[in-house]
């Protein structure tokens, strides 16, 4: 990842390949958002600035700046009022505007940013993840820029800022981390693979590791990620990470879906798209690089992950429309039983089983994301994702998504969706017959197996946790790692 550094040096004598610098968009033309550097947004404005946001334009720092060239980022128009509402957007337009800033000074080794200047956590995610290139098949080109010097007020309080920049790349380090899990191939990320580099991850971050393999799933009576995982070669895997600080304030579970590739099994899916199914465990990349930052961030909160993997390919072993699986009901319980109507609706078959997993170690709350429907996108679009559960919550895990720019929004789980699932042969079915409201229809499928008593959201991902168009803002292409900023933020305020 780029390196960032900090400084509180006057920026315009700084020689560097670059400066990025920020601008509003006013009624007669760009504004400078530091006063400082009126002269160079006025120059900019010439050679076409506008301070619309994102907007980039490049001109050289002779007679300017000490810097080569000087990069204006546009910030849209200017704060309306200093509530909550206005400055968290402000912050996100900041966000966006480092990450645009950071792919327009790729192939240069010494950046400066004045960006900190308005936030100074904002303009470091959003260098960072602006920033991010997968490499694991093909070299950047131009490379990610090396080094980004943020520059800060004199007189900052030194400790204050060091640790708000360890916390921004604590956080898009764990949203890299996932990006990179998302990205790689399927024929080099299968179950057994993702849970030896979660497993690494855990082990390096202190955490305590179990993973159970195909015995002892078996062992276990995890009926539905054994159903999922049967037509491939590649048996599944189920992951457990636990962080435990002293005395913490609240415990929390976090389980994730993990299908390392979908075919949708025997109900196949069409060709189009289907290669984007490599991003159907997005869910358990979250999960499991979220516990890792939590614990390099030392959070007061008890975390504990689990990562529900399979692979849902169709074989002469594959589990069939009209089979009946029994999930995971506890030790010495018999689970659920449900029949199955579709194969490609396996996420909520491996989640039943971790969900249960899960409530067995007492959480007080409970979340739960998985790139789960595609009603999801339909309902809500590709760039916000959509929560159901608890409604205390399910709202405050929206509002949390909404503020740190990853979008979310609260859905109901209406009473009458629920007969759906209703089957004549087992104790559920795991798709309703009526196509209506398919992404609520899922959630109500989850919440049965949330044990009474716990506090519990699920997060439909499908849409936001992948990317495939060109970037945007601080989100590249391919996996985005969204919802690991909104459940860290969220992680960081619970309590029992």
């Amino acid at each position: 990842m780029t390196r960032l550094t900090w400084s509180t040096a006057n920026p315009a004598a700084i020689k560097a390949d670059a400066i990025v610098i920020a601008s509003y968009q006013g009624e007669d033309g760009p504004l400078a958002a530091d006063t400082a550097f009126a002269s160079a947004v006025s120059a900019a404005a010439l050679a076409g600035a506008t301070g619309k946001a994102g907007s980039i334009t490049t001109i050289p720092g002779t007679g300017l700046v000490a810097a080569d060239r000087v990069v204006v980022v546009g910030l849209g128009s200017t704060p309306e009022s200093d509530s909550a509402a206005d400055v968290g957007a402000q912050h996100e337009s900041l966000r966006k505007a480092a990450g645009a800033a950071s792919r327009a000074v790729a192939g240069h080794d010494e950046v400066i940013s004045t960006l900190g200047g308005i936030s100074l956590a904002a303009a470091a995610e959003g260098h960072l993840l602006g920033g991010y290139v997968f490499e694991t098949y093909k070299t950047a080109s131009p490379a990610p820029v090396d080094s980004i010097l943020l520059t800060v007020a004199t007189g900052a309080d030194t400790d204050a800022v060091g640790r708000t920049i360890e916390r921004a790349v604590i956080t898009t380090e764990a949203v890299a981390f996932a990006r990179d899990l998302i990205n790689t191939a399927p024929n080099d990320l299968y179950p057994a693979e993702f849970a030896a580099r979660a497993s690494a991850a855990g082990g390096t971050a202190g955490l305590t590791v179990e993973v159970l393999d195909e015995k002892a799933l078996a062992d276990g009576g995890y009926g539905g990620i054994l159903g999922v995982g049967a037509g491939s070669t590649r048996p599944p895997r189920l992951v457990r990470l636990s962080y435990s600080p002293a005395n913490p304030r609240a415990s929390v579970a976090l389980v994730g879906k993990g299908i390392t590739f979908d075919s949708g099994g025997i109900s196949i899916k069409p060709a189009a798209k289907m290669d984007q199914m490599t991003s159907d465990m997005s869910g358990a990349a979250a999960v499991v690089a979220t516990v890792v930052a939590a614990a390099r961030l030392e959070l007061p909160v008890a975390v504990t992950a689990y990562a529900a993997l399979a692979e849902n390919l169709p074989s002469g072993s594959a589990y069939r429309p009209g089979d009946v699986l029994r999930h995971y009901g506890g030790v010495d319980k018999p689970g659920k039983t449900v029949h199955v109507l579709n194969t490609d609706a396996e996420g909520r078959l491996v989640l039943a089983d971790a969900i249960v997993r899960a409530c067995e170690d007492d959480p007080d709350y409970l979340l739960e994301m998985s790139t789960l429907t595609g009603a999801q996108i339909v309902a809500l679009g590709n760039r916000t994702m959509g929560v159901m559960g608890t409604p205390e919550l399910r709202d405050r895990v929206a509002e949390t998504a909404r503020q740190v720019g990853e979008g979310g929004w609260a859905m109901p789980l209406p009473e009458h969706l629920r007969e759906g699932l209703d089957s004549p042969l087992a104790d559920l079915q795991n798709i309703a017959g009526s196509p209506g409201g398919g992404m609520l229809v899922a959630g109500h499928y989850l919440s049965e197996f949330v044990a009474e008593g716990v506090k519990w959201a699920h997060l439909d991902i499908a849409g936001p946790a992948f990317n495939d168009g060109k970037p945007y803002g601080y989100t590249t292409s391919g996996g985005t790692g969204v919802p690991i900023r909104t459940l860290l933020a969220l992680l960081a305020e619970l309590q029992a």
